[in-house]
Parts: C-alpha cells; sequence; structure tokens
C-alpha cells in the first residue's frame, strides 16, 4: 500500500487490520464463552460456566476461556499458535458444511431456512480445500499442527463420558 499510496496508504491499512482484528477477537471471545456457557448448561461442562452474572453475561466462561487463552500463548510463538487454531478450526469447518449433506440425507423433508448457495458442488469443493489445506499442515508443519489435532480430539472423550453420565441420570 505505501508504494500505491504512500505514507497514508500504510497508516490506512494498519487500521483496517487493527480495526477487522480487533472486530474479529470480539466475536471470537463472545462466541467462545457462549460456547462454553452451553456446554455447561447441557452439563458437558463445569456447572459454575454455566450461570450468568449480574449483568447476564457468562462471567465464569469467560475467565475460564481467559485463562485457557493465557495458557496458549505460552506454548510457543504466535506462528504455532495460529496453526493449532487453524488446524482445529478448518477441521470443524468440514465437519459443519459436511453436516449439511448428512441432514439432506437423514432428513430430507425438513424445511431448510437457507440456501447452500451451488449445492452440491461449492460445499464439497470447500471441504477438498479445507482437507486439503489440513493435510498441508500435517507435512509442512507438523510440530505445531498435531498438538492442535491433539486438543481438539481431546474433547471426544470428555464429551462421551459427559454424554454417558447424562445418560446415567
Amino acid at each position: 500500500m505505501e508504494m500505491v499510496w504512500g505514507r497514508f496508504g500504510t497508516v490506512l491499512t494498519a487500521v483496517l487490520v487493527m480495526v477487522s482484528t480487533f472486530g474479529c477477537a470480539n466475536g471470537l471471545i463472545l462466541t467462545g464463552a457462549r460456547v462454553i456457557y452451553a456446554m455447561a448448561r447441557d452439563r458437558l461442562f463445569f456447572n459454575a460456566a454455566g450461570r450468568l452474572n449480574e449483568a447476564s453475561v457468562p462471567g465464569v466462561a469467560l475467565a475460564i476461556q481467559g485463562v485457557w487463552a493465557a495458557l496458549l500463548t505460552l506454548s510457543g510463538s504466535y506462528s504455532q499458535l495460529l496453526d493449532y487454531v487453524i488446524f482445529a478450526q478448518l477441521g470443524f469447518y468440514v465437519l459443519t458444511v459436511g453436516a449439511v449433506f448428512v441432514m439432506r440425507v437423514r432428513r430430507p423433508e425438513m424445511p431448510r431456512p437457507y440456501r447452500a448457495l451451488g449445492y452440491p458442488w461449492i460445499p464439497a469443493a470447500y471441504i477438498a480445500a479445507a482437507l486439503l489445506m489440513m493435510a498441508d499442515l500435517l507435512v509442512v508443519r507438523p510440530a505445531s499442527t498435531w498438538p492442535g489435532l491433539l486438543i481438539a480430539l481431546s474433547g471426544v472423550p470428555l464429551y462421551l463420558l459427559g454424554t454417558r453420565r447424562q445418560d446415567n441420570v
């Protein structure tokens, strides 16, 4: 941008990146705390995280998320942390988009409040591209990708344990 707009372009780009980053971080923080809150409400996480404070905010869930984020910052460089997160996030995106296919097979009569643009080709292409990026990360950056995969997979036995406990109650 400096070559195109001079010093103004550099400053403008930096400001736009900061606004975008803060907006993204805000959404991720608030969404993450609500996920923890919902898990606690479903008895899949600590009960305390399933309560709202006097401001109707899941304060305990926000604190848990903050502690976890602080611990992750101690795990290595920003690049490594980004690899942890990106790999796991891509995996969850693949599962989410794949659910469109599953639901259309299992529940074809169910009303669809949204349209999957270009179905089935665009969702399938997205899944293929995400899987290729995940495979690339596993090959090119295995030291920082495997921990992210293991962290995400660590939730599976905890989920199964939690749902088994709910079935017995």
